[in-house]
């Protein structure tokens, strides 16, 4: 079997993982709190990466770590996975699981955003009329096709998915600067945020002996959500021969996500969800058009 074949195998196994993830975020919600998830879940993350480096044969890159290394993911690792799973699990607990996978959807707009005064890029006319077609599919979400009412069934709901894309999107652009292995980095990354996330379950939680099927949700997520898959991932990018032949198949995992909620957590697909859903992509997939233009 060629490369590409592999690439393309190992690309459609991480997205069907992420298809399932919406789903597995709000049924071990059900037996977990926000945070004690968030806990369960890197934990599993963790041994999942260092299990991942031991069969790369890329534990020795751990030990190699400078001060500046330790500093770097002290600083993404509250990026992600503490504030940016932290906001996320909150938005869950709050919306249907439907309105939360999809305007978290939105993360490719807001790295465009972003990229504006960060990285100071140059936006035109045309990448703006793509993000507000995206931002016209958040509204259609956010009132249940209601738009006309100007009504949010769930605004605080609304804005933590928002917000959450918005993390995911600075937690990408800092990342942009570090060159170290990704595994390794994500990693240590993994390692301080846990550290975070101890301290938080001490603060505003509780240590109790959690449900089975709340555990097994969390390892569920750590391993689907955090660690496998995103090896997965980024081994079909290294092995295809473009990254956009490999890259495009990750606009299909919104889409199959609605589907497995309706039959797994049982909720009722909105055509308001479907379509703004429809938008967001397709703001996304035209301002990277216009981007390369």
């Amino acid at each position: 079997m060629d490369k590409q074949k592999q690439a393309y195998i190992h690309a459609t196994i991480a997205v069907l993982f992420w298809a399932t993830v919406a789903s597995a975020f709000k049924i071990s919600l059900r037996y977990l709190d926000y945070i004690e998830l968030l806990f369960y879940a890197s934990i599993s993350s963790i041994v999942a990466l260092c299990i991942i480096l031991l069969i790369q044969k890329k534990l020795k890159l751990l030990a190699t770590s400078t001060k500046r290394d330790y500093i770097r993911s002290a600083l993404l690792g509250f990026l992600n996975p503490y504030l940016y799973y932290l906001v996320l699990f909150r938005a869950y607990s709050l919306l249907t699981a439907q309105e939360a996978v999809t305007l978290n959807y939105i993360w490719p707009i807001m790295l465009a955003l972003l990229s504006i005064p960060l990285l100071r890029q140059r936006i035109g006319g045309l990448s703006i009329l793509a993000i507000v077609t995206s931002f016209i599919g958040v509204f259609i979400i956010a009132t249940k096709g209601d738009v006309l009412s100007f009504r949010f069934t769930n605004p605080g709901g609304a804005a933590l998915a928002l917000g959450s894309a918005v993390i995911w999107a600075l937690y990408w652009i800092f990342n942009i600067r570090d060159k170290r292995d990704e595994i390794a980095g994500l990693f240590w990354n993994f390692v301080f945020g846990f550290i975070y996330i101890l301290i938080t379950m001490l603060v505003l939680s509780k240590f109790r002996m959690p449900d089975i099927r709340g555990l097994m949700g969390g390892t569920y997520v750590g391993l689907f959500e955090m660690g496998v898959t995103f090896a997965l991932w980024l081994r079909a990018l290294k092995m295809s021969r473009t990254t956009a032949q490999v890259g495009n198949l990750v606009y299909a995992a919104p889409f199959l996500s609605l589907v497995v909620i309706s039959f797994v957590v049982g909720e009722k697909i909105l055509v308001s969800t479907i379509t703004g859903l429809i938008f967001i992509v397709l703001g996304i997939l035209l301002q990277g058009y216009f981007s390369r233009k």
